[in-house]
């Protein structure tokens, strides 16, 4: 057959030619046997109707003829000639049964038929033609000698009877018989030759059946989707793999029960079933739980189903949807958070610009008006507090708000020395810190924006700083990674990130500093998703936090979603943001 090749799980066995044979042996066995016990019951009830001797002889000569065909069996499939000859054989036998008890008055001239008919299943038509010949050619030879040399033979070996049947009728019977002969092997070839082209298209069928019902439960095995049939009755006919695996329910524990047991169907759904028809399905998710103990939500499509012998049923198709019902929620809450982050960077905008009005308006009345202690104390408490406003609006501004970014090709490297040179000069690093750098002496080039790589760096080293509050050394190191990516490496010896935080240290205004505006280590991770980059996390509580950051050396270099990955090493520690 055309079409997918599928493995044959119950291919019949070739019959071969010994198989065939083996039968016909122990049927000459069986016709020796009758004709055996025929004979002997004639000659004792009517003593010297045919010669005794040369019949026995016979029947004992096909006993031992069986025999050797037994013995030959194994070499038939190699040599069918030994076949052709066994035929041959048995036609001479039996002529020389016919010779010995009368020739053209003999009573077993049907024995001729035996050779044939096995000829004819044998060796198909071909075989039964050659061997109807062979019995006609020796059957006219036993008639002719009668009428010409039968005086000449003693009278033990064929009883002499000079009452023959006259010539005419002689040749009425030969003509009779040589045409049953001829006819009979013609007749029998072609049924035969029929039988096993039927046979053979039988074969094929039945092979192409198999191959397309195991083509067809491949298939549906191999389908993801759960695939269930059911009767009127909604009792379960067939249960595939995937249904399987989905519900955590065996095929054979759910064969026979009604289907809205196996899957939990609600109620209200199955009984709206009646109204599936030809052209319209029902569709329907829910959450379940499966036997295995697991919550999950299906989405479940029931259809109407024909079977060939008229009936009428239900196909069920179901998908675990869990995923997408949790993508679609995350979806919505995504599109609500852009709405909420939209709305909060318009509203700081205004208010960004009346509270530099108000602190530059508070400026000069302060240097204008005469003020007490206390009214100058206020005063420089207003100021500070709007300066600490401005400066969260600003950075929530810029996270909200990302500027169009400029690529260039620039030095990772120079960028991390620049910074620790400003670093060492801020009011971040006191005497008990130490900062260190371990950058490659040749450059290590990428293409991003700079302001953008200086604000990684900047936020990923005064966040370390701050982790150490009693001293501490910070580390910044520059390295190629693999493939065509660049590695930023910020290690502090800080107070560590507990478990719990790690997973949240990249959300916005998660900062456990009190000058932090938990807007830093966000912007850092916006800043590197944009980028197709990763951030890696290590943090041992008490022992310090390192942040591994990893950057195409080019963009466009990786595809697909950014990806970040926290790795933890220990648990139990303040969170770093």
């Amino acid at each position: 057959m055309t079409g997918p090749h599928v493995v044959h799980h119950g291919e019949a066995p070739r019959v071969t030619m010994r198989s065939r044979v083996a039968p016909f042996v122990v049927g000459r066995v069986l016709v020796s046997t009758a004709l055996l016990g025929m004979s002997t019951f004639v000659e004792l009830a009517t003593p010297g109707v045919f010669p005794v001797n040369p019949f026995f002889f016979l029947i004992g000569l096909t006993y031992a003829l069986s025999a050797v065909y037994l013995a030959t069996l194994r070499y038939v499939d190699d040599r069918p000639w030994l076949v052709d000859a066994q035929l041959t054989i048995d036609v001479g036998l039996v002529s020389a049964f016919i010779y010995v008890t009368g020739g053209i008055r003999s009573d077993f001239s049907s024995l001729y038929l035996l050779p044939i008919l096995a000829a004819s299943t044998l060796r198909q038509r071909r075989g039964a033609l050659q061997v109807a010949a062979v019995s006609a050619v020796l059957y006219c030879g036993i008639v002719v000698s009668q009428y010409t040399t039968l005086q000449s033979f003693p009278a033990w070996i064929v009883a002499v009877d000079s009452g023959l049947p006259a010539p005419r009728f002689a040749q009425y019977v030969v003509a009779t018989n040589l045409f049953g002969f001829l006819a009979l092997g013609s007749l029998a070839g072609a049924l035969a030759d029929r039988l096993r082209s039927t046979g053979t298209r039988l074969a094929t069928a039945s092979e192409t059946i198999e191959d397309l019902r195991a083509f067809n439960e491949h298939v549906i095995n191999s389908l993801v989707s759960g695939l269930v049939t059911a009767d009127t009755d909604c009792r379960i006919l067939t249960f595939n793999r995937a249904a399987s695996t989905i519900t955590g329910v065996h095929p054979g524990h759910a064969i026979g029960r009604h289907v809205g047991a196996v899957l939990g169907l609600p109620s209200h759904f199955v009984n709206r079933l009646s109204t599936v028809g030809r052209t319209r399905s029902l569709r329907i998710d829910f959450g379940v739980r499966t036997d295995d103990g697991r919550e999950i939500e299906l989405g479940i499509t029931a259809a109407r189903l024909s079977f060939p012998d008229g009936r009428n049923g239900f196909l069920f198709t179901f998908q675990d949807v869990t995923d997408v019902k949790r993508l679609e929620r995350e979806a919505g809450i995504q599109l609500r958070l852009a709405a909420v982050g939209e709305m909060a960077a318009g509203i700081a905008h205004e208010i960004r610009n009346p509270l530099a009005s108000m602190s530059g308006s508070l400026q000069v009345l302060r240097a204008e008006l005469p003020l007490t202690g206390d009214q100058e104390e206020l005063m420089d408490i207003v100021l500070r507090e709007s300066e600490r406003l401005s400066g969260t609006i600003r950075s929530f501004l810029a996270y909200a708000r990302p500027q169009r970014a400029t690529i260039t090709r620039l030095d990772l490297g120079q960028i991390v020395r620049d910074t620790v040179l400003l670093l060492r000069n801020g009011a971040d690093v006191h005497q008990h810190h130490a900062v260190d750098v371990d950058v490659p002496p040749s450059p290590v080039w990428l293409e991003a924006d700079d302001n953008q790589m200086r604000q990684i760096v900047w936020n990923l080293a005064t966040n370390g700083l701050r982790a150490m509050s009693e001293g501490g050394h910070l580390r910044l190191a520059v390295e190629p990674g693999d493939g065509d990516t660049v590695v930023l490496r910020v290690e502090d010896d800080g107070c560590g990130i507990a478990p719990g935080d790690i997973e949240r240290i990249f959300q916005p205004f998660r900062s456990s500093f009190d000058k932090g505006t938990g807007l830093g280590l966000a912007t850092v991770h916006r800043i590197v998703t944009d980028a197709k980059g990763s951030i890696h996390v290590a943090s041992r509580v008490g022992k310090g936090t390192t942040m591994r950051v990893v950057l195409p050396a080019q963009q466009g270099e990786r595809s697909g979603e950014p990806d970040t990955e926290l790795e933890l090493e220990a648990a139990g520690a303040e969170a770093v943001s």
